[in-house]
């Protein structure tokens, strides 16, 4: 039979069907919406018609707050390489309570887990830790520009590097916009309100695995000579999983050499892509490199660090008590946090990520084949290691770079949110933007549940708009 395109349409069946799913997310959420705003603290987990309330975890399983089990496919959006609930991290957290949540000074499993990441980090000799990916770019990024003297920062569009100011330009920018610019030469536009605008004098986008049109960006002379570094994420998570190609890392590595710029790793997600991080992967090293995510083992913590040259900024020791950066905070380094992500990082070796890479090239695979097979709508499957994602496209073709997932139309949108809520109902969690991720929780048995589960979802889509 032939498919008729999909239409698009969010219709009463499916949002009864949830409903009926999930009635106590439904009363927490009311409950939640007169304390918080939109009834949660994460602007990214929410969707329509209401997000689904979780009690519990167990490996790669998920309870919400009716009971319901769901495989889960997010990991926390990446946070949880072990899966939930893991005996040595649960251990490791409870010998810890026991000896106190938090101190007014350093403790024993700080040293512990620096030593890890420099050993296991090619960029890192000395590192810091904070409490989040967002502080772990924001002090990398204010190293850069005390360490080079020069204020701007490039970032490629589409990507994602928390939210501080410099970071929140070009994240989801409207192509068809003249305040964009062309795909070989965006410009920076406001991500949310409130930033001011000077900020954008200071930030420069560049095109996402584009080396010649980075390169011109790059050298442009009024950047060239200004830019303090270039932030890149190896695997662009906000747009999809989408991997960076090793020719244009290598091509930012020596224009940023080129021109006394120091090039920084975001590392917030990649981190799972080998022992060493993506710059293993890759086998390119940065000057900065930046942590969060699944360095928590589940809990808040974030890193970042370089050479002992660019890191000594922050070291009151050289500098007499008044280093020239100063980094504070009481929960820096929190012991509850540093054992989780040293129990974590315990479990983790080189087979393990083989392991994880070899489980997602088999998913990835998966899920392009039943797309190719059931969707009327053109779709690409992205993603590097044990990370991936799906894009609709109005148009066959690569996906390489924010601008070609669009466009976002509504139709697409909707496309991909009955797949959402269609595998909500098959007992299966995924991140409502189409990625997802694997983690040591998983066994093939698992994968193929997920893989019948896709399968149906969209063969009832299919037959649905047919």
């Amino acid at each position: 039979m032939k498919k008729k395109e999909f239409t698009g349409s969010l219709n009463k069946k499916t949002v009864e069907q949830f409903h009926r799913l999930m009635p106590t997310s439904a009363v927490l959420n009311e409950e939640a919406r007169k304390w918080l705003p939109g009834g949660d603290s994460r602007s990214t987990i929410h969707y329509f018609p209401y997000p689904q309330y979780f009690a519990r975890g167990e490996g790669c399983w998920l309870w919400d707050a009716d009971n319901r089990k769901s495989l889960d496919l997010t990991g926390n959006h990446t946070s949880l390489i072990l899966g939930y609930n893991h005996p040595n991290v649960v251990k490791a957290l409870r010998e810890q309570l026991e000896l106190g949540a938090c101190f007014p000074g350093p403790t024993k499993p700080q040293v512990d887990l620096a030593r890890i990441l420099c050993e296991r980090v090619p960029s890192i000799e000395r590192v810091r830790f904070c409490n989040s990916g967002t502080e772990a770019t924001m002090n990398a990024i204010r190293a850069a520009r005390a360490f080079t003297g020069r204020h701007k920062v490039a970032k490629a569009e589409g990507a994602f590097h928390g939210t501080h100011d410099i970071m929140s330009v070009s994240i989801r920018p409207d192509p068809d916009s003249p305040d964009t610019g062309p795909a070989k030469n965006p410009k920076p536009v406001p991500h949310v309100a409130g930033i001011p605008g000077h900020t954008f004098d200071d930030a420069v986008i560049i095109p996402y695995n584009d080396p010649e049109g980075s390169r011109a960006v790059i050298e442009a002379p009024e950047n060239a000579a200004n830019l303090a570094c270039v932030i890149i994420e190896p695997v662009m998570g906000a747009a999809g999983m989408i991997p960076a190609e090793r020719e244009y890392l290598q091509t930012l590595k020596e224009i940023c050499a080129k021109h006394n710029i120091l090039l920084i790793f975001d590392e917030v997600i990649t981190f799972r892509l080998a022992l060493g991080g993506a710059q293993e992967f890759y086998e390119i090293t940065p000057d900065l490199a930046c942590f969060g995510k699944m360095l928590g083992g589940g809990l808040p913590l974030g890193a970042f660090g370089g050479s002992e040259k660019i890191m000594s900024l922050f070291d009151p020791v050289k500098h007499r008590g008044r280093p020239p950066v100063h980094h504070g905070g009481s929960l820096n380094a929190n012991p509850m946090s540093l054992v989780a992500g040293i129990a974590t990082l315990e479990q983790l070796t080189e087979e393990t990520f083989l392991q994880l890479e070899k489980m997602g090239d088999s998913i990835r695979a998966s899920l392009q084949e039943l797309l190719d097979k059931h969707s009327s709508v053109p779709a690409r499957v992205t993603g590097a290691g044990s990370l991936f994602a799906f894009h609709f496209l109005r148009e066959p073709g690569k996906v390489t770079n924010y601008r070609e997932t669009l466009p976002h139309d509504r139709e697409l949108q909707e496309l991909r949110h009955l797949i959402f809520l269609g595998l909500l109902d098959e007992g299966v969690v995924m991140d409502p933007r189409g990625a997802g991720c694997l983690s040591t929780a998983f066994g093939s048995e698992y994968l193929e549940l997920f893989r019948r589960a896709f399968g149906r979802v969209l063969e009832r889509i299919n037959q649905e708009n047919n």
